[in-house]
């Protein structure tokens, strides 16, 4: 098959995450098979207009708010007619290329935006934004839908889109699991691990808070921040911690490699997920392969990829308050910690790139 697959992100972005990182491990696996891949991406300072990665081909035009207008002038002027099937993939905005393009076309939604809108643009830019997206997903909704998580498939069908419309594939996990987690270990004193992009709409700022109020019940208690902090809330994040009255427990490492990434989810005790909503909430799967269980909001994606006392912890409100204590009832139970890792790590095995790709290439073959 040929397939052109239209995102505004693709995995050398600034702001790549999850999503992207399963895209682009399908995107790898499909050229590995025979089949043709272009990704058409918004561009970014420093990223070349028109790349080769693992046998896909990657042209990024525009930046990330005129990737949608140059993505349909690229379409018109030189793929039109070119492929088998066509992917729009909903990150915030799709390409609604339902009204332009020649081909059969399928959606990709992790998640839709919804309540994200207010912590990522201000007023009344947010508002607007959270008005019109129930009425242009209901425009869309014939269209089948790949997406990743049960939640995001409720979140489709309150919009329009048929329950036989929308096939929910695994995200896969391209980080090797540990061969057992006891032979991982931990720091010294229980750490937390704050692990991605520092923005608004992942609420660190409420795990900087539950921390402060875990340690007054774990004294030894340490938190350490890793993720790249831009932006006025990455600034906020910075001076909180070094504000904070247990700053000298609170580690800023910033953007981290791959390496450290993986040698922190062995090592810390737990990891703190506090997004507003994840389409799966990839980071939990992959920590948990490293041996160490979720403390999360109660959300779409989170409840999704923690089996609530099982193989993680889900917080009955979503505010600090709530997450400490979900962090003191964890830790201070040994027994219980031991038994819900261990879990954790087992039920992480049965993700990864491979059985995504299968998913993946039965669904579209499916499409066609």
């Amino acid at each position: 098959m040929k397939l052109l697959w239209f995102t505004w992100k693709d995995l050398s972005h600034p702001q790549a995450g999850g999503a992207e990182r399963v895209n682009e491990e399908i995107a790898k696996r499909l050229a590995r098979d025979g089949h043709e891949v272009i990704l058409l991406v918004g561009g970014f300072k420093g990223g070349t207009p028109d790349e080769q990665r693992e046998g896909y081909r990657i042209i990024r035009l525009g930046n990330r708010y005129t990737v949608y207008w140059y993505a349909y002038r690229h379409y018109k002027k030189h793929l039109k007619g070119w492929a088998d099937l066509v992917i729009d993939e909903m990150n915030t905005i799709p390409f609604f290329c339902k009204f332009y393009v020649k081909e059969r076309n399928i959606m990709f939604v992790h998640q839709l935006c919804r309540e994200i809108w207010f912590y990522q643009m201000p007023l009344p830019i947010s508002l607007v934004g959270f008005l019109i997206e129930p009425l242009y997903l209901r425009l869309l909704s014939d269209r089948k839908v790949v997406t990743v998580s049960e939640s995001t498939k409720k979140d489709l069908m309150r919009f329009g889109f048929s329950a036989e419309n929308i096939h929910i594939i695994s995200e896969g996990i391209n980080i090797e699991p540990i061969s057992n987690p006891n032979h991982v270990r931990k720091f010294e004193h229980p750490t937390l691990l704050s692990l991605g992009a520092i923005r608004s709409m992942k609420r660190t700022l409420d795990q900087i808070q539950a921390f402060e109020i875990a340690k007054k019940e774990i004294p030894f208690l340490r938190l350490i921040i890793a993720g790249a902090a831009n932006g006025s809330y990455g600034k906020k994040i910075k001076s909180m911690t070094k504000m904070s009255i247990y700053a000298s427990d609170i580690e800023y490492r910033g953007a981290v490699s791959e390496k450290e990434k993986q040698e922190l989810m062995q090592k810390c005790h737990a990891i703190l997920v506090t997004s507003v909503k994840e389409g799966w909430g990839l980071i939990v799967t992959e920590a948990n392969s490293q041996g160490t269980p979720a403390i999360v909001y109660d959300v779409d994606g989170l409840r999704d990829s923690v089996q609530d006392g099982k193989t993680g912890v889900l917080t009955e409100a979503n505010n600090p308050i709530s997450l400490a204590r979900r962090i003191i009832v964890l830790l201070q139970n040994e027994a219980r910690y031991d038994t819900l890792r261990f879990a954790a790590w087992q039920y992480s095995r049965q993700f990864n790139s491979e059985i995504s790709y299968t998913d993946f290439l039965g669904v579209i073959k499916h499409a066609q």
